[in-house]
């Protein structure tokens, strides 16, 4: 139930019937915009309506909001309708209203929240994409919780979405790690090696030269080409990074639909294919024998290289070829996420991707700010040769999964996020991640002393009246906003949302809990108390699955 939109559409009626009386001047209806007051006093919607449309009727805002409040007031889920100078109509729900949304949430508590949509978008969401040659670091971890709450967000609000992993297994760098990884091969043989200028280094390398020499050492015994050699050492270390890219997202609870392979765009042919569809709309032109995109014509600083002089192709090529061939699998929207550091890449893929014809909102780019660690107000250096965090896979066996997400999500992406390592440790109520699923497991107690007691819980029979007091009415206003929660998050593409909005239901409801005695010999009483907490505990759940949190029963 989207309330909001309900409010939009009786505020809308109203204008239709009140023109149709020749109480208004006939005209064409301005959108109808329905926000929330910045104080309660002010009504729990209010829309601007009146104001924005004086020019169109030239007349006073407040006359008209005067005539639209007559019509307005006799809707049944308003108790109260009031015009508020310069020109605003501020309604306030009926009582019913808010309660009937509390049954709506228990009739089917898996699907709170939820939108359906006559005509849903496609959408690709692709995030993470990590370099191949390492293991996945912090700053990754940051873009799979935000990536995969808004993909979840998206999905809530009545949208299909793709999850997508783009893999870089393609160019010097994947040489370059196949040169280091054979280093290490012989130098574990005890074979002479030199190993490469700038090789990647770290444990990990010897880690995969190791199991490489453990499974597939014959095979490439059998390798005489140095270059055929290195080649399939990359392959296969790169495989064997994929694969603990794949385990270490899975066992972070995010799961994509493809992780799709550059190399795939080469061997294809994709990637020349890619210039040719740029040359034949005028956008490619030579310049010292390099093929050069005009991405300023899109906005971009300077124009782009995208094929150099020796015939070789740019990365940009390579990212406009994977672009395209998102296009042509028929997506409404697609949504990168990209880390830090890219936001001067931005416009010259925007601008390729104007000039194939998808621009504009079907192509939206996020950033994925930096993370810093920090133990008792420090820095911690991320050295994986020191012993500190530098993978995803330290934090998640050293804190968990369930505030490694929470607290990678509940700060705004385009922000930096300073992870207080001390903080996320802490099991008591200074821990926003255990201060939430404790509201969840503090209701599941509720319902297992009262069975002990011999209650018998039917939301059925809840009495209205033991909720018509100021804690039980802010603890159903909130959960109706639940929905539009979810809409706003996802159109605004910011994950952080939801966790605030669950710390607000949270701390409303462990306001009723202090003030109202749940379990006593009134059982109308209690059961009235347990359909409101067993509502508060669908909303919980949802909002945590949202974020990528459990929502555990005893804690």
């Amino acid at each position: 139930m989207n309330t909001r939109v309900m409010i939009a559409s009786i505020v809308r009626d109203a204008f239709k019937k009140a023109i149709a009386d020749g109480k208004l001047p006939a005209c064409d209806i301005p959108d109808v915009k329905v926000e929330y007051p910045k104080e309660q006093k002010f009504g729990d919607y209010s829309t601007p309506i009146a104001l924005e449309s004086s020019k169109i009727l030239r007349r006073s805002p407040m006359d008209t909001g005067a005539v639209l409040k007559d019509y307005i007031e006799k809707s049944e889920i308003i108790s109260e309708v009031e015009v508020a100078r310069p020109g605003f109509i501020n309604v306030f729900l009926s009582f019913d209203h808010i309660y009937g949304n509390m049954h709506s949430i228990l009739s089917d508590p898996e699907n709170c929240g939820r939108s359906v949509k006559d005509r849903p978008r496609r959408i690709n969401v692709e995030f993470v994409s990590a370099n191949p040659t390492g293991p996945l670091v912090i700053v990754s971890a940051r873009a799979a919780a935000l990536g995969d709450a808004l993909a979840n967000l998206i999905e809530m609000s009545g949208d299909i979405v793709e999850r997508e992993f783009y893999v870089n297994d393609y160019g010097n760098q994947v040489d370059l790690f196949g040169k280091s990884v054979l280093a290490r091969m012989r130098e574990i043989q005890g074979k002479p090696f030199v190993f490469p200028e700038d090789g990647y280094q770290g444990e990990y390398v010897r880690d995969i030269a190791r199991k490489i020499l453990d499974e597939c050492g014959p095979e490439l015994d059998a390798i005489t080409g140095e270059v055929d050699l290195i080649t399939a050492v990359a392959q296969k270390a790169i495989d064997h990074n994929i694969a603990t890219q794949q385990r270490d997202m899975h066992e972070f609870n995010v799961d994509f639909k493809t992780w799709f392979r550059e190399r795939k765009l080469h061997e294809n042919g994709d990637v020349m294919a890619a210039l040719d569809f740029l040359a034949q709309r005028n956008v490619i032109y030579e310049q010292d024998g390099k093929k050069v995109f005009s991405s300023t014509a899109y906005g971009d600083d300077k124009d782009r290289v995208v094929v150099r002089d020796d015939g070789r192709p740019t990365y940009l090529l390579a990212d406009i070829a994977y672009h395209l061939d998102k296009i042509k699998r028929g997506y409404d929207l697609i949504l990168d996420i990209w880390g830090p550091d890219h936001h001067g890449y931005i416009a010259r893929l925007s601008g390729a991707m104007t000039a194939m014809g998808h621009g504009g909102d079907s192509f939206r780019v996020l950033i994925a700010q930096q993370v810093n660690l920090i133990m008792e107000g420090e820095a911690v250096k991320m050295s994986k040769r020191l012993g500190k965090f530098s993978t995803m896979r330290d934090l998640i066996d050293e804190i968990g999964v369930d505030v490694a997400r929470y607290f990678f999500t509940m700060r705004s992406m385009d922000s930096h996020l300073d992870f207080d390592l001390a903080l996320a440790k802490k099991e008591s109520s200074e821990n926003p991640v255990f201060y939430l699923q404790y509201a969840h497991a503090r209701i599941c107690s509720l319902f297992r002393e009262a069975e002990k007691r011999g209650v018998t819980y039917d939301p059925s029979k809840c009495r209205k009246e033991y909720l018509d007091n100021p804690e039980g009415i802010a603890l159903m206003k909130l959960m109706l906003k639940f929905n539009e929660e979810i809409v706003d998050a996802a159109q605004a593409c910011e994950p952080h949302r939801m966790c605030s909005y669950l710390m607000k239901l949270a701390q409303s409801f462990h306001r009723f809990y202090t003030d109202h005695r749940f379990l006593s010999d009134d059982r109308e009483q209690t059961n009235s108390y347990l359909t409101l907490a067993d509502a508060v505990k669908a909303v919980m759940k949802q909002g945590l699955r949202i974020v990528g949190v459990s929502a555990p029963e005893r804690m």
